[in-house]
Order: structure tokens, then C-alpha cells, then sequence
């Protein structure tokens, strides 16, 4: 029997449980956040900023709630892979910083040969991860709770072991500083240029992800893992060995978006990866547990509310993140795109 066999009960549950109010939620926590703001000016440069920090947290959350949805696994490790990924990035910038001042377009190349190289060495520490860490533990949510953190714990440690325990800067490109000025109101509006580079290595990355997963046969058997695993093995596929390339993936995707959220940050510290690792949390629950497209709105809430949060009311800032994950799931208990699964 072919993989396609099980493509209709797979495509079915992707269109049923596609609505477009979540979507509709994004547009109107922008349209509510001008008015309260005030300045259109001011408004637009929030709003990008806000999507580029939301599409940074997609980019590491996405592979995470691929890994919770096929495999199951409760990996509060996950900030290991934003880290390491930080680390290798900025390590790799000064051998292209050189390359980097010559024009946009160079400084550009750089940051992403910076995200491959990172991805890719994340991608074999990932293997390994799961290898020592999770492999063990498959099934018991508890023990993977506690060793994957354990696991997170150590590899602070190692990080600090090869790059030292004080804060290390990490500045943009100089062709990528400075911001393009928008003819918005009485001043303009200021986008900043790495922000906008950020927004279209966020879209490609969701463009591959929504083909791979809705085009290619690899991509339906991960699907079809999420809703039934037991059913993909009885068709005489190794599901086990999906759910390492599928761990692998989502380490490398981590492994990138920790570039990015460097970058972002301009600065790194060994605990970067566990700041980030709320944020992930709460946009995977929000977006429903193994939902990518959930993931993505949900990522997008996140930055929005609380850059506009932090402009409006910076005491709140804190609490905003953790009060749209409570509203959303008063709303929809099981997440924005929650994906059924055959699990009890």
C-alpha cells in the first residue's frame, strides 16, 4: 500500500480544522493597537519589529511542535539547540565580517550562511541529543521533563566551558544597520533593515515547511505520524527512524532561529536558550500541540502584543506574552489548530 493511501483522512483533517479567526486575530490586534498607540509612525515600527520577533520564535518553535506531535516527546531542552545555534553563528561572523561590510546584499549572504552553518552543526548535536537524552525515555512524559532539562542544565555548562560565562556582543553587519524611512506620517516611519530581511527568511521558511509537509511523500508520513503512528508502521514504514530525522530537523530549525535570535539580540549569554524557551512553550500551546501553521499565528500574537505592550505599558510587558496564551485557551482549550492525534 502506498503512502497516499493515507492522504485523504490526512487532508481532511487539515482543511476541517482550518478556520481563518486566528488568522483574523493577528490583523485585529493591529488594527485595535493604533488607535491606543496613536502614531502611525510609531505604529509601523512596532508592527515590523513585532513580526520579526514573532517569526524568529516560529522559526525555533516550529521544529519543537513537530517533534511533540509525531514523536510525542516532552523536550524542555529544546533552548540547548537556540544556544548552540547562537554561539556557532556568531563564532562563524567574525571569520565573515570582513565580507559582511561590503554591501547589503554580501551582509545578507552572511547572515545566512551563518543560519546553514549553525543548522547544520545543530542538526548533529540534535542527533546526539536524542540519541543520549531522549531515546531512553520515549513515553514517560516525567522522566523526559526532568532529564531533558537536566540535559538543557549541562549544556549551559558547556557553552560556558568553550565560550566563557560573560556576555559575549554580536553586531549586526554594518550593511545591515540603520532602518529605511516610510513617507508615514508627520516624521516617517523607521524599519530597520536587518528586521525585514528577518520577515523574508521567516516566510521562505514557512513556505518550505508547508511543502514539504503538504507536498512530498516525507512530509505526508509525518502528517499521517502525527494523527495515527501505529497506522504508518502498519503500512511497512520504520517510523522510529522518522522520529529521529523529524528530532534532527527540529534541532537544526532551533539551531537557525537561535542565529537569528542572536542577531536580534545583539548580545549572547550562555542562558539564551532557556529565555527562549518560554516564549516557544507558549506559542506551541497556543498554536495547538504538533499544528505548524498554529504555530506561526500564534508566534506572530506573541511578538505583536508584546512589543505593543512594551511601548504602551512596560510593567505589563512581562504578563502580556502569558495573558494572550490564557485567553487564547479560554477560547479554544486545545489551541488555535489543534491536530487530532490517535494518542490517549
Amino acid at each position: 500500500m502506498k503512502a497516499s493511501d493515507i492522504g485523504g483522512e490526512v487532508r481532511s483533517v487539515r482543511w476541517r480544522t482550518l478556520d481563518f479567526w486566528p488568522c483574523a486575530l493577528v490583523l485585529i490586534a493591529t488594527a485595535v493597537a493604533l488607535p491606543l498607540i496613536g502614531s502611525p509612525s510609531t505604529w509601523l515600527t512596532l508592527t515590523v519589529a513585532g513580526i520579526a520577533a514573532g517569526i524568529i520564535i516560529f522559526i525555533v518553535a516550529s521544529g519543537l511542535t513537530l517533534v511533540f506531535g509525531l514523536m510525542d516527546v516532552l523536550n524542555f531542552g529544546h533552548g540547548v539547540f537556540v544556544g548552540s545555534g547562537a554561539y556557532v553563528a556568531a563564532a562563524l561572523m567574525t571569520h565573515l565580517a570582513t565580507w559582511s561590510r561590503l554591501t547589503w546584499a554580501t551582509a545578507s549572504a552572511a547572515i545566512l550562511i551563518s543560519m546553514l552553518t549553525a543548522a547544520l552543526a545543530v542538526g548533529v548535536v540534535g542527533w546526539a541529543f536524542e540519541r543520549v537524552v531522549i531515546r531512553p525515555v520515549y513515553g514517560e512524559h516525567l522522566k523526559q521533563i526532568l532529564v531533558t532539562m537536566g540535559g538543557m542544565i549541562v549544556a549551559e555548562e558547556l557553552i560556558k566551558v568553550f565560550w566563557g560565562p560573560q556576555q559575549i556582543p554580536l553586531a549586526l553587519p554594518e550593511a545591515l544597520r540603520g532602518a529605511f524611512i516610510f513617507p508615514v506620517g508627520e516624521h516617517g516611519a523607521a524599519v530597520e533593515r536587518f528586521r525585514l530581511l528577518v520577515i523574508g527568511i521567516g516566510l521562505l521558511v514557512l513556505a518550505s515547511l508547508a511543502y514539504v509537509l503538504g507536498r512530498t511523500k516525507l512530509g505526508l508520513l509525518v502528517r499521517a505520524g502525527v494523527l495515527d503512528s501505529e497506522m504508518v508502521e502498519a503500512l511497512g514504514y520504520r517510523i522510529r527512524r522518522l522520529f529521529v530525522w523529524v528530532f534532527v530537523a527540529g534541532a537544526a530549525l532551533a539551531g537557525a532561529g537561535g542565529a537569528l535570535w542572536g542577531f536580534y539580540q545583539q548580545n549572547l549569554v550562555p542562558q539564551i536558550g532557556t529565555q527562549v524557551n518560554v516564549l516557544v512553550f507558549v506559542v506551541i500551546i497556543m498554536g495547538g500541540l504538533g499544528s505548524t501553521f498554529g504555530c506561526f499565528i500564534g508566534a506572530l500574537l506573541v511578538g505583536l502584543i508584546s512589543n505593543y505592550a512594551g511601548f504602551m505599558a512596560p510593567k505589563l510587558a512581562l504578563f502580556s506574552t502569558l495573558g494572550i496564551m490564557v485567553l487564547i485557551l479560554l477560547w479554544r482549550p486545545q489551541g488555535l489548530y489543534p491536530v487530532t492525534s490517535n494518542r490517549t
